[in-house]
Order: C-alpha cells, then sequence, then structure tokens
C-alpha cells in the first residue's frame, strides 16, 4: 500500500483558509435563511390572525382554511369596544416592529417587495387608528346594515363546517350590531354624530332589509338562498335529508329571533341619537377633520399625494377631456345634435354572456392570460329588497384558493343598458375586477405568500376597473366601426369623455368638500357652472359625498394613477414598451400603493 505524502505547509494554510470561507459562507446563508424564517413566520402569523378574528372575512379570503393552517378556530363575528380598538392598535405597533427588524436585503425579491409593502400598509393604519371615531361603519350608502345581508346570502357552501359556521355567525349579529350602535353613541359623545338626516336613512333600511312579514312567508332572500345553498350539499351528498330540515329550522329560527330583533334594537338606537341641530358637512368641520382625510385618501386610494398635487392633477385632467369632447364634436357635426339631445349610442349587444366573450376576445393580446384553469362567471340580480341600497352592478371577490366560480350582480332597478351594460360588465368583470382578482390570486398562490391577501388599497383596484372600463370604450368603438357605424362609434368617444369629465368632477368636489369645507350652497354654485341647474340634484350629489369621503377618489385618482404609472413605464422602457408588459408588471405587483409602485418600476430597469 502506498504511503500519502505528508502536507505541505502551503497544502496546510490553503485548507485552512478554505475551511474558513466555508464557514464564512455558511454562515453568511444560515444569516440570510435566518431573516427568511423569521419572515415566513411572521407573515403566517399575521395571516392567521386576521383570518382568525373574523369568520366572515376568512370565509370570503379563503375557501379552505384547513390548507393553510388554520383548523382550530372558533367562528366570530368581531363586535366593536373601545378597549379591543386600543388593543388592535398595539398589535399593529407589535407587527411593524417585527417586520421592521428584517433585513429586507436578506430576503428573496418578492419576499423583500411584500415586506416593504406590509410596512407601509400598517404605518397607515396605524394612522388611522388614531382617528377612532370618525369612520363610519353605518354609511347610509355602503353600511353594515345593508352590506352583511348580502354577504350572509352569498356565503358559500362546500361542506357541513360552513353551514354549522355561518349559523353561528348569525347567532352573533344582535351582538355585532350592538356594538356599532355602542360606536355610533361614543361617536355623539365625541361630537362627531351622523346629521339626522342619515340616522333616518340607516333606520329606514333597517325597516326594510328584513321585516317579520317576508319571514313568516319564507320569502325573504336570507330564507331562499339559504335553502338554494343547502340543496347543493343535498344534491352532493355532503348532507342527508334531516340534517338539512334541522340547518332550515335553525336558519328560520335566527333570522326571526336574532336578527330581526337586531335591525329593530339598531333601528330604536339611532331614533335616540338623532338630533337635527347637526348638520351634514364635510371632514374638513370637524376638529381633526383635514388629518383623517389625509390619512384615508392614502388608504382609499394608495396616492401620496398632497390634496393640492390632487386638486392640480385633476384640474389638468378635466381641461383635457373636456378638450378631447370638443374635438371630437368639431370632427364629427352630426355629433352635436345627437350628443345635446341627449341621445346615446345605439349598442348592439345586450347579452351578458354574449357581451363578457366579446370583451375576452378583445383584451387578448394585450392583457396576460391568467394562470391555470379557465374561470367560470355568474350573471345574477340582486334581491328586490336590497336594489335601493346597492350599486347598479358589482362583482363578489373570489376567495385566494377558489377562483374557479364567480358572481357579477346587476341591480334590477338601475340596471345598466346598451354601451353602459357593455362598460358596466368590463369593469366588473373582463378585464376589471374578477380578471384581476383571478389572476392575482392565483399568481399570489404561486409565490406561497397568502399574506399578500393582507393589502388593500382601493385605489389600485377601482382605478384599474375603472382603466379597463375607458378600455372597453375603444372596444366597443371598433365593435360598432365592424358594423359600419362610424357616427355611434365616435359618439362612444364622445361619452367616454363626458363619463371622465364627471367623475373628474366628482372627485374635486370631494375634495372641496372635505377637505377645503365647502358648503352645500357653494357646491350648488359650482355645479350650476357645468349646467347641473336642479337643486335637488346638487343636494344628492353633496349628500353622497359628505357621506362617503374618498369614494369618488378610488375610482378617479385610482385611474389617474395607473395612467401616471403606465406614463413613467413608457418613459423607461421606450421602444421595449407593450401594454401587455405594462399590465403584468401592474398585475405582478399588486395589491400595492402607487408609490412603492413606481419605486419598484424604477428599480427594475436599474
Amino acid at each position: 500500500m502506498k504511503k500519502r505524502s505528508p502536507l505541505t505547509i502551503k497544502q496546510l494554510l490553503f485548507m485552512a483558509a478554505l475551511l474558513v470561507g466555508f464557514i464564512a459562507l455558511t454562515l453568511f446563508l444560515f444569516t440570510y435563511k435566518k431573516d427568511e424564517k423569521r419572515f415566513s413566520n411572521i407573515t403566517s402569523r399575521l395571516f392567521a390572525e386576521e383570518m382568525e378574528a373574523s369568520t366572515l372575512s376568512m370565509h370570503y379570503t379563503i375557501a379552505f382554511p384547513a390548507e393553510f393552517g388554520i383548523c382550530d378556530y372558533a367562528p366570530v363575528l368581531p363586535v366593536y369596544s373601545a378597549g379591543g380598538a386600543l388593543k388592535g392598535q398595539a398589535a399593529v405597533e407589535n407587527a411593524l416592529s417585527a417586520l421592521r427588524s428584517i433585513r429586507q436585503e436578506r430576503l428573496k425579491p418578492s419576499d423583500a417587495w411584500l415586506c416593504k409593502l406590509l410596512i407601509r400598509y400598517l404605518e397607515n393604519s396605524l394612522s388611522l387608528g388614531s382617528f377612532l371615531y370618525y369612520s363610519e361603519p353605518l354609511s347610509p350608502s355602503s353600511g353594515m346594515q345593508s352590506q352583511l345581508p348580502i354577504l350572509l346570502a352569498e356565503y358559500t357552501f362546500r361542506n357541513r363546517r360552513d353551514v354549522e359556521d355561518y349559523l353561528s355567525l348569525l347567532d352573533q349579529t344582535d351582538e355585532y350590531f350592538a356594538s356599532l350602535l355602542v360606536y355610533e353613541q361614543e361617536k355623539a359623545q365625541a361630537g362627531l354624530l351622523m346629521p339626522a338626516s342619515s340616522l333616518k336613512s340607516v333606520r329606514k333600511q333597517c325597516d326594510e332589509i328584513l321585516t317579520a312579514d317576508s319571514l313568516e312567508a319564507g320569502s325573504h332572500f336570507l330564507q331562499t338562498t339559504f335553502r338554494e345553498r343547502l340543496q347543493l350539499l343535498r344534491n352532493a351528498e355532503l348532507i342527508n335529508d334531516r340534517e338539512m330540515q334541522k340547518y332550515l329550522d335553525t336558519n328560520d329560527r335566527l333570522l326571526k329571533t336574532v336578527l330581526l330583533p337586531a335591525y329593530t334594537a339598531l333601528g330604536d338606537g339611532l331614533l335616540l341619537l338623532e338630533d337635527e341641530s347637526v348638520p351634514l358637512t364635510g371632514l374638513a368641520a370637524t376638529p381633526q377633520g383635514r388629518e383623517y382625510y389625509e390619512a384615508l385618501l392614502i388608504s382609499e386610494t394608495g396616492s401620496q399625494r398632497t390634496v393640492p398635487e390632487i386638486q392640480e392633477l385633476l384640474t389638468a385632467q378635466f381641461s383635457a377631456e373636456y378638450d378631447a369632447v370638443r374635438e371630437l364634436l368639431e370632427k364629427h357635426p352630426g355629433l352635436m345634435q345627437r350628443y345635446s339631445e341627449g341621445d346615446s349610442a345605439a349598442f348592439p349587444l345586450s347579452d351578458a354572456e354574449q357581451i363578457l366573450a366579446d370583451l375576452q376576445g378583445r383584451m387578448k393580446g394585450s392583457f396576460p392570460p391568467v394562470p391555470g384553469e379557465s374561470a367560470s362567471v355568474s350573471v345574477k340580480a340582486v334581491s328586490p329588497s336590497l336594489e335601493d341600497y346597492c350599486a347598479p352592478a358589482f362583482y363578489l371577490t373570489a376567495p385566494l384558493d377558489d377562483t374557479t366560480h364567480n358572481v357579477i350582480y346587476i341591480n334590477g332597478k338601475k340596471t345598466p343598458t346598451g354601451l353602459e351594460f357593455y362598460t358596466t360588465l368590463a369593469h366588473e368583470g373582463y378585464p376589471g375586477h374578477l380578471y384581476q382578482n383571478v389572476y392575482g390570486n392565483r399568481r399570489s398562490l404561486e409565490q406561497q405568500r397568502p399574506a399578500r391577501e393582507l393589502l388593500w388599497y382601493g385605489g389600485y383596484l377601482e382605478g384599474w376597473a375603472l382603466y379597463c372600463e375607458f378600455i372597453s370604450h375603444d372596444y366597443a368603438s371598433a365593435l360598432l366601426q365592424e358594423r359600419n357605424q362610424s357616427l355611434e362609434a365616435a359618439l362612444v368617444q364622445v361619452e367616454k369623455h363626458n363619463r371622465s369629465l364627471q367623475l373628474c368632477l366628482y372627485a374635486l368636489l370631494d375634495t372641496m368638500i372635505h377637505y377645503e369645507g365647502a358648503s352645500l350652497q357653494q357646491i350648488t354654485r359650482v355645479l350650476q357652472e357645468f349646467g347641473i341647474e336642479e337643486q335637488s340634484t346638487a343636494t344628492s350629489i353633496y349628500t353622497y359625498i359628505a357621506q362617503e369621503p374618498c369614494n369618488y377618489l378610488k375610482y378617479y385618482l385610482g385611474y389617474l394613477e395607473v395612467i401616471s404609472l403606465r406614463d413613467q413605464a413608457r418613459e423607461l422602457w421606450g421602444e421595449e414598451y407593450t401594454d401587455y408588459q405594462f399590465h403584468c408588471f401592474y398585475l405582478d405587483n399588486g395589491p400595492a400603493d402607487f408609490l412603492s409602485l413606481k419605486e419598484q418600476l424604477t428599480e427594475l430597469k436599474q
């Protein structure tokens, strides 16, 4: 056997250096892994805690909680308490502290991006939380008194546990509404009570949304939809006839003995709060209203622009849209008469399925395909008892892990027709909310970070939907051109710019009412300058904007931020720019605030 030669000093030094290098590399990788593991643990815990805190929110966020490690949870409908609000603030501070301790440079790019977004999101949540009594959960236009029944009616039953969770939540609605009344009472003590006119509107809804007569007749939608959902489980043999009847009996009992009295108690409590001396004003008229409005703007729109900057942007856009309308009318003399007479463009498509198919066909090539299997969509009618309180149409967001089946609701009392129906389905369906939600959820599952679902920016979502709505006007024009209807195609463009003008004006009014303190009289004069002469119309516009701060800005400022981001992409990418590439960037990096998106766009180019 050959004897091995002894190692030389040089070889020993080389091996020592190699060993030191290996140890250093191991420590380096361990440190990196440590940050990644901590981030994974923090975000997983954040997501689980958020889901367990509200079963209703969890059900609409994830279809199968066990797949996300959420197995042993108690069904809960979260109730308000002043102490609970303070604990929530403390929890946000703790989460922020944990996330700030993470070294983002040691995370993989997608996690570093999520960490950045979560920090900014929680920082703004903390800022909003300091204005305890400025939010309005019982808004006449979008309060929980009208939203909760819709969420209950569309609560999907996939198994027996879902039914039992649903009934448990229904059994807690009295405590839930009672806590909202406590909040309103505390708001009154803080000098931030709703005006009597708003309280009367909410009371009217409490009286009409659920009635003893409809329950006795078994015709209320919370009875009929419950039976329909149970029947699907019975058809699948997931429950038997005896269980189905037991659930039906329990639902009827809870509706009559818990939810109906809860609405009655809420309405009676609000009646006692009514004060005719409280005026209807914007946030600027309240002690810290302007500061709250600035924080709310960031939360609702995702834009970091100051109010003066927003007003300047809106004013410039209004001028551009006005010029576009004028140019179209000058180019097509025949439009002037039809437009002045209020004649809308004739539109050849009226069936929802046909329209959605046309939209999906036209968006190909400009928008990335949805990952995975195709997603179906059902178009349903809003229950007649909710028509007065619902938008003309809305998309019910599908859960993260079940995006195959989707629902768009159409309000029969406010049903859009013709061109408006086409653009509405684009806004709610393709390439708007439905498409964005399905695409985003499936991409989020690929990255295995459900904590992305905690991020919510109305401007990112509604800005995209409005952006798509305006694109659908171009699709509609192309459709009419294909049928040799050139004048109608031009009229569609006029209506596109006219809608943009209207939304831009309402967004400006929002800043005037809530930041500058404009009164009804001042807003009436502004509207008169734009041809809106009826006092009743001006009052309706003022009332809605006063009750729903930032709502129009969520849509229109969000839209302008999408356009601004697209312009930035064109400048950065130059000849490499395509709409397809921009849409991929926007969808792949959301939900997000627009400042972060602009920073991300710049960083990706470098």
